[in-house]
């Protein structure tokens, strides 16, 4: 629809003819289950008699009000944008209007609960989606006040971003339901993406934390009244106080907003949303039952990373999208910062290495990859970028940063920030004179080097010993692969590992240096005896690649279990991970090397990791001959694991998970039969509800249970995760008529909400036989560009990434996507970039099976 992506030049310029004031928004919620009533009054001053637009996406426009002139809502809106004509030197614009609820996890989002019928609200702004709920100015530099007056039924609570004031009894509603007025007390200057509604009967503890100025701080955690049950609020709590003290401290300003509620809300799309003192949060982080520590400590690093923004995007903003990876990324360092500092997760270090890495690195290598600061030239371009370079690159390159200039330096330049630029908008620039004054080190050639560039470098060390065992030559070669050929500077640390009269591998000796060039002589290590195992990146401290040396690579594998810490332990497995992706290494011994060290690993976000890349191994990787005798083994292997390891612990229900997903021989499947209906056990696993539906779903997959059986556990779990986990299930049916009935509704009529599409997509693909899936190939490639230009953003891309047909691993899959590719217009941005990461997952796979001989 014209005017939907707004471009950084319209931004810019509405931006230097405009300052906006304050925002009254009153909103009805109590119109039915399509439309809200929106009405919003705007002060803003302007160029006189200059002309723009304000972002409205609308049901309807009753009516616009411009400085007490009616104008014509035909001839002004388009449903999309409302022109503004002859402004004056102070304007006062009134829009009247029906906006449309969603059910899409965007715009202000409307969801029904299964369990008792009530009606929950949230809204998702970021990026471009306050302008779904109410007349805006939608760019984050037009910042403002925002005061939000909203009717909706009585019973209801209303969160926004101001505390909640006592509502106020109105008439009641057409049905005669009993409605009540909340009428909020204007926010300080926010951009309008960081503003919030949460609406419905919400439940709701409470608690409080004192902020270093003195101030009581009221804080609350809320969800819907069908899991209060599970609600973990006390341990909410627990970090949310942990994070104020940690952020307080370092960033030497005290909390900036009134209260703080963290609310987790159904048919969230992202993790978590960093509105100013009303967090929104995945509902999936409310645990039914018991789940990996994985999850745990992945909800703890959320918790933080969302506090974190209260100060860094909220109170701080960028003036433009192209520093949102700068806003991600800090949130990002200082989460797991403030976690491995102030609370219990002190490993998240490792975990860093094992989850965000990874993700970098993957993105990195793609042939969409680009600079941290990318160039943003419109909306798409920001749904596009919205990716691990954002988010886990740029948050690994400020840890090297941090390492560069000196972690006491980097705070001190935090701080000075926060003080100079307190509710108001910057660029990286901003940021980066702080930290070089802060530290003395010239930072503008080491920006251009890692912010200005993109792909990811390999180190690798190069050593002569005597015949002693003397190191006598040591130097780190740096390379670069020929489309992005850019050496950049690392300061990193380089270990020495032996192993202990206990078995265990021991650091003896670290060496930190920058590393810059080609090649970097260490002549600090010079002399001293050759160790069992070196390491480069000890501590991940540099965002690169790692080889090990073939001794280090034989003593790594041979010990691999025997590392006495995480972190080193976590390194190696990434380089092993990196050389089966890249075909460096066959993927059958990258799947032995998981298997036969697994059972030794202490971390559970690492255990998880790794399993996840064994699936992708076994499907992608793994050559084609010996796919399924490799995975069907494997899968026998991890129930091995899983009944050998200590009765009721992580590991085990880790390993259980993951033999679920791999099953297929009957014994198998048979096992799996015996632990959903109790004619088998495993000491200490508990099949809860939610184990309960992976292993019907591995019976589904393997053909073992109808879409009856389906319906009677929905029917014991008649909950929106039950409903989830049943669309999924019923997708995964191996039958072409299953196949058939799931795409019909995920692609022909699009009727299912966000969460509902993302388990169906999940299903449609889960199958043992391929075969299923050939049918859908040029189907896909004929939908696409319909579904591209119809649906949402990110309904959209569930679509054109999840249905993919990757799984169908060949040549000609390749083949068919660049004809696809070559008939796309040039106008095509988003979509090219999507269907070129598709198509480089195959391709990498067949590069990865002929690598497997």
């Amino acid at each position: 629809m014209p005017g939907l992506n707004l471009t950084r030049a319209e931004a810019a310029e509405r931006a230097e003819l405009l300052a906006v004031e304050s925002y009254h928004v009153a909103l009805d919620l109590t119109k039915g289950a399509k439309v809200f009533g929106s009405t919003t009054v705007v002060k803003f001053t302007a160029e006189p008699g200059s002309s723009t637009f304000i972002d409205a996406i609308t049901d309807k426009v009753h009516s616009v009000t411009l400085n007490g002139r009616d104008l014509d809502p035909g001839d002004v809106s388009d449903g999309v944008r409302i022109q503004l004509p002859d402004l004056a030197a102070e304007n006062e614009l009134t829009v009247v209007a029906d906006a449309p609820y969603m059910n899409t996890g965007e715009g202000l989002h409307r969801f029904v609960d299964p369990v008792d019928g009530e009606v929950y609200l949230y809204t998702q702004f970021e990026v471009p989606d306050s302008r779904r709920m109410f007349a805006v100015f939608e760019q984050p530099d037009l910042k403002a006040t925002f005061a939000f007056t909203v009717t909706a039924p009585s019973h209801w609570d209303v969160i926004s971003n101001s505390p909640t004031p006592l509502p106020a009894e109105a008439a009641p509603g057409e049905s005669g339901e009993a409605r009540s007025v909340w009428s909020f007390a204007p926010t300080p200057r926010l951009s309008s993406y960081v503003t919030a509604l949460i609406a419905g009967p919400y439940q709701s503890v409470r608690s409080e934390v004192a902020s270093a100025d003195g101030r009581v701080i009221p804080l609350g955690v809320f969800a819907r009244k069908s899991l209060m049950q599970y609600l973990d609020a006390e341990n909410i709590f627990e970090l949310t106080r942990q994070g104020f003290e940690f952020f307080e401290a370092q960033f030497g300003f005290p909390y900036p907003f009134e209260k703080y509620d963290q609310l987790f809300v159904p048919e969230f799309n992202a993790g978590a949303m960093e509105n100013a003192g009303a967090v929104t949060i995945l509902e999936g982080y409310v645990f039914r039952g018991k789940v990996a520590e994985a999850q745990v400590e992945r909800r703890a690093i959320t918790v933080l990373h969302e506090l974190a923004h209260m100060w860094f995007g909220d109170l701080v903003t960028m003036r433009w999208w192209n520093d949102l990876w700068l806003n991600e990324s800090f949130a990002e360092y200082m989460s797991h910062l403030a976690a491995v500092e102030n609370t219990a997760f002190d490993h998240a270090w490792t975990t860093f290495a094992s989850v965000e890495k990874s993700w970098a690195y993957r993105q990195d290598q793609l042939p969409t990859t680009h600079p941290i600061f990318a160039d943003i030239n419109d909306l798409q371009d920001v749904e596009v970028n919205f990716d691990g370079i954002t988010y886990a690159k740029g948050a690994s390159v400020l840890r090297q940063l941090v390492a560069w200039v000196g972690p006491e330096q980097f705070m001190a330049g935090v701080r000075e920030y926060f003080k100079k630029h307190a509710w108001k908008n910057t660029e990286l620039s901003d940021l980066m004179v702080e930290l070089e004054a802060a530290s003395g080190r010239e930072l503008d050639q080491w920006g251009k080097l890692w912010l200005e560039t993109a792909g990811v470098n390999t180190l690798s060390p190069e050593i002569e010993v005597d015949d002693d065992g003397v190191i006598t030559s040591f130097s780190i070669r740096q390379t670069a692969i020929a489309e992005q050929p850019v050496l950049r500077p690392h300061r990193l640390a380089v270990g020495f590992y032996e192993l202990s009269d206990a078995g265990k591998l021991e650091r003896v000796h670290r060496e930190e240096l920058d590393v810059d060039g080609p090649a970097t002589e260490v002549p600090a290590l010079l002399g001293r005896k050759r160790p069992a195992l070196i390491l480069l990146n000890d501590d991940d401290l540099a965002y690169a690649k790692v080889r090990l040396d073939p001794a280090s690579l034989a003593g790594a594998t041979a010990h691999l279990k025997d590392f006495a810490s995480s972190l080193p332990r976590t390194l190696v497995w990434g380089s092993a991970w990196d050389a089966a992706r890249d075909g460096e290494t066959p993927a059958r011994g990258y799947v032995e090397l998981i298997l036969a060290n697994i059972a030794a690993e202490t971390d559970s976000s690492v255990i998880q990791t790794q399993l996840r890349q064994l699936a992708t191994t076994l499907n992608f990787y793994v050559a084609a001959g010996h796919k399924d005798a490799t995975a069907e083994a494997a899968a026998d292997r991890l129930w091995d694991l899983a009944s050998s390891v200590a009765a009721g612990s992580d590991a085990q229900l880790q390993f259980v998970k993951s033999f679920a997903l791999l099953a297929r021989s009957g014994s198998q499947l048979d096992t799996v039969q015996g632990l959903l209906d109790g004619a088998g056990s495993l000491e200490g696993l508990t099949v809860d509800q939610d184990l309960r539906w992976e292993l019907l779903t591995s019976l589904v997959v393997g053909g073992r249970a109808d879409q009856a059986r389906i319906d009677a556990e929905l029917e014991r779990d008649h909950t929106s995760n039950g409903q989830n986990a049943a669309a999924l299930a019923t997708a995964a049916l191996p039958t072409p008529e299953a196949k058939a009935a799931a795409w019909e509704k995920i692609v022909v009529t699009g009727e299912l909400s966000n969460a509902l599409q993302g388990s169906a997509v999940a299903g449609f693909v889960r199958v043992l036989d391929t075969a299923l899936l050939e049918p859908y190939a040029e189907k896909y490639f004929d939908a696409v560009p319909d579904i591209f230009a119809k649906r949402t953003h990110a309904l959209a891309q569930q679509i054109i990434v999840g249905l993919y047909p990757a799984q169908l691993t060949t040549q000609d899959t390749v083949d068919r996507t660049d004809a696809f590719l070559e008939s796309l217009p040039e106008d095509s941005a988003a979509l090219r970039r999507m269907m070129l990461e598709n198509r480089d997952g195959v391709a990498r796979a067949l590069r990865a099976r002929a690598a497997d001989i």
